[in-house]
């Protein structure tokens, strides 16, 4: 299978679909839950689908209908997996507060890191060695897996949930998505045995609830998902003055909220739901965690370790903890909008780009995935078969390993 595009959601279904002619070519039932978040592995051999308290793993080329394996130990709902480069060990973020790092070989936990609010969102940095997580206290947090520890902490405002983070495909920017529809960028630079994070862009994406925040493999476009039915695709210019560093403010601030945001994206991912009200069911995710990596983490390929049970909690005073203000609030001036993708007729909840960049696949409440064409803005495919909101896509097109 050269391509495989993977989408699921409300209707307790997981479908694949042959890309190019858009026929659902094969159904997988996941009746005990919703499925929150998709991703395949990198050797196209497994697909990951979270729910309820398990994330369960799939043989993508087998017609067995059940999962080979299942992850158990959250204790709510998971809102973000992803994949070792080797597939040798996976992470996962929770509403339980916690992120956890899992052997996928033996399915055990390897690591436990907390969070004082349901995490949102979890990445690798590309480095293999760092976790960035982010929740709904607002607050991104890094987490070095050599060191097993936290740190840095960024807030980019308080108790605003981080919906999103993605990191670019060479670790150069972190870029972060919040409730408010703001989204925030950072540089990041590797000094021998750790991570600096210089702020260099903050700007309003969309005027209400930012859902999936998603840099291009090329690192050279942004795609936002929303609430207000659009995907919009900013131009990223890595030359371009506006995103050299900001000043961050001399006295690094520490994290000291800790109430909720009102947000009506806050409840709990339910699978009771009706399907009128799918797009106030608990879809916010936010991740509190970014990790940074040593030259001992595994950058090798290694596991990250072999203690089953161990936990991190973020220090009392994180490492490189600030919060983004006064200039970076100031320099509001976004990148260059290069397209809105319009046709979507309900919340917009994920986004996978093409290996080169050129497409996008959306899902949407609306019961579609679509497949578009950047350029253009054209929508190139339409996938028609769930029966309630479609939330998560998962798509790899490189080529297979030799």
């Amino acid at each position: 299978m050269s391509v495989i595009l993977c989408t699921a959601g409300y209707d307790h279904t997981i479908r694949f679909w042959e890309a190019l002619s858009g026929i659902c070519s094969r159904t997988i039932q996941h009746p005990e839950s919703q499925v929150n978040r998709l991703c395949i592995t990198p050797d196209k051999k497994y697909l990951a689908a979270a729910g309820r308290h398990v994330v369960r793993l799939y043989d993508i080329k087998s017609s067995n209908p059940n999962p080979i394996m299942t992850f158990e130990g959250h204790t709510n709902n998971i809102t973000g997996v992803a994949f070792h480069c080797e597939g040798k060990w996976m992470v996962t973020s929770s509403e339980d507060n916690t992120v956890r790092v899992w052997d996928t070989r033996s399915g055990l936990i390897q690591r436990s890191y907390n969070h004082d609010h349901p995490v949102n969102d979890v990445v690798i940095h590309p480095n293999q060695g760092e976790l960035v997580s982010a929740d709904r206290g607002g607050v991104i947090m890094i987490w070095d897996l050599g060191d097993n520890k936290c740190t840095h902490q960024l807030i980019p405002e308080d108790d605003v949930p981080v919906s999103s983070v993605s990191i670019a495909s060479d670790g150069s920017l972190l870029a972060a998505g919040n409730n408010k529809g703001d989204v925030y960028i950072w540089r990041m630079y590797q000094n021998h045995d750790s991570t600096t994070l210089q702020p260099c862009r903050v700007f309003n994406a969309h005027k209400t609830y930012l859902t999936r925040l998603l840099l291009s493999p090329d690192i050279k476009l942004l795609a936002t998902c929303s609430a207000d039915h659009t995907v919009r695709i900013w131009r990223i210019d890595m030359n371009e003055e506006s995103l050299e560093p900001i000043p961050e403010p001399a006295t690094p601030l520490a994290s000291s909220s800790n109430s909720k945001a009102q947000d009506p994206s806050n409840s709990t991912f339910d699978e009771f739901g009706t399907e009128d009200d799918a797009d106030h069911e608990a879809r916010s995710r936010s991740s509190s965690n970014i990790t940074t990596s040593s030259a001992s983490a595994s950058a090798g390929g290694s596991r990250p370790g072999t203690a089953a049970s161990s936990s991190s909690q973020p220090p009392s005073t994180p490492l490189d903890t600030f919060r983004p203000v006064n200039a970076v609030i100031a320099k509001r001036t976004p990148l260059q909008l290069e397209t809105v993708l319009e046709s979507h007729q309900r919340w917009v909840w994920d986004c996978a780009f093409s290996a080169d960049s050129a497409y996008l696949v959306t899902v949407c409440s609306d019961h579609y995935a679509r497949l578009w064409e950047v350029a253009s803005a054209t929508i190139i495919r339409q996938y028609n078969g769930h029966h309630r909101g479609a939330v998560c896509v998962a798509l790899n097109d490189y080529s297979s390993p030799p």
